[in-house]
């Protein structure tokens, strides 16, 4: 399992992945309208902007005086249920591969003989296949929250022009509707958007736990102690977590873009947009940009910086999100528990 403690060995593999999806669920909330500022500071192109216009608290400012609460609270609900679809198929597929991986071992041992700790690199391997897995299911969800985050095509193209969507704008981008539109300009294909760099950084996880998994040993081998202090497991979380996102930042930001649908269109006029959408055999229209052709053209524009466009923002979120979510993991496993125990009772 992802954090490996005394209680969380007795977990199912169900029991674990509830877990993991009440405490991401838990953690993304409280940071969400940080989660909408780094993706609004991804989405866009840095060119012509001072470093000031995006920062985060900046971000924030304007998204609360153009569109108020609600814009903080954009794509909410959808990004709520894709933390936990993602979150609960990472938990699962991760807690089913590891134990499979473990039974393996053991069948290859003499009698009385115990399997030793897993490496580091057979974690992230683990990790790495479960969090493919989780992403082929889950990643619908993902590409729709991030449109609703970012908002239509014009208001991306408007935000780039300084002019955010107002609080009397009347479009409805409900989870429904936002799915509609994807289907219809790019195909059920479309809801898979970003699937690709989506699985390279799978690594991302893998690199955060696996890390986590080695630091966490070293720590409770010097404490002579069974499990971490809840701070002390914030601290370690905010530790891998930080260095996992600075290795794969450049996808992070190529897959929002991705997603956004930004990353074509960010030279482009309203109606240039619409000319080319009209054109039924043109490249663009039947694929979208790469995650190496979205790189290539931000190296070409604002250079090697440009691929950590946000990366402060990504951070921030990130490290405060999956701190709390290692922090609070082993009391959402004791709910999780208690959450099976009482459906138990009515099967």
């Amino acid at each position: 399992m992802a954090a490996q403690s005394k209680p969380a060995q007795q977990l199912t593999p169900l029991a674990s992945a509830l877990a993991g999806a009440l405490g991401g669920c838990f953690s993304s909330a409280v940071v969400y309208p940080l989660d909408v500022a780094k993706t609004r500071i991804q989405a866009n192109p840095a060119k012509g902007k001072s470093k000031n216009e995006l920062s985060m608290l900046t971000v924030l400012s304007r998204i609360y005086q153009k569109e108020g609460i609600a814009g903080l609270y954009r794509g909410f609900w959808a990004t709520m249920l894709n933390t936990f679809s993602t979150q609960y198929a990472y938990f699962f597929f991760y807690s089913v591969v590891r134990t499979s991986y473990i039974k393996r071992l053991r069948k290859k041992l003499l009698p009385g003989n115990t399997v030793a700790p897993l490496s580091t690199a057979t974690e992230l391997l683990l990790g790495a296949v479960a969090g493919a897995l989780a992403q082929i299911f889950t990643i619908p969800v993902s590409v729709i929250a991030t449109r609703q985050q970012v908002g239509s095509i014009s208001q991306q193209h408007s935000e780039s022009s300084e002019h955010l969507p107002t609080k009397n704008a009347k479009a409805d981008e409900s989870f429904l509707t936002v799915a509609r539109d994807i289907i219809d300009e790019d195909g059920v294909k479309g809801l898979w958007s970003g699937l690709k760099p989506s699985l390279v950084l799978t690594v991302n996880p893998a690199i955060t736990y696996g890390m986590f998994e080695r630091v966490k040993t070293l720590v409770l081998l010097a404490k002579g102690s069974m499990k971490l202090s809840p701070w002390l497991a914030f601290l370690v979380g905010a530790l891998s977590k930080t260095l996992a996102t600075i290795v794969t930042y450049p996808y992070i930001m190529a897959k929002v873009r991705i997603q956004a649908r930004s990353a074509i269109t960010n030279d482009d006029t309203i109606d240039e947009i619409k000319q080319r959408d009209r054109e039924k055999n043109h490249r663009d229209k039947s694929r979208q940009a790469g995650a190496v052709d979205i790189l290539i053209r931000v190296w070409q524009r604002e250079g090697f910086f440009g691929w950590y466009q946000g990366m402060q923002a990504q951070i921030t979120k990130a490290v405060l999100s999956q701190a709390l979510l290692f922090m609070s993991k082993e009391q959402f496993e004791q709910w999780a528990l208690r959450i099976i125990a009482l459906f138990g009772r009515f099967s």
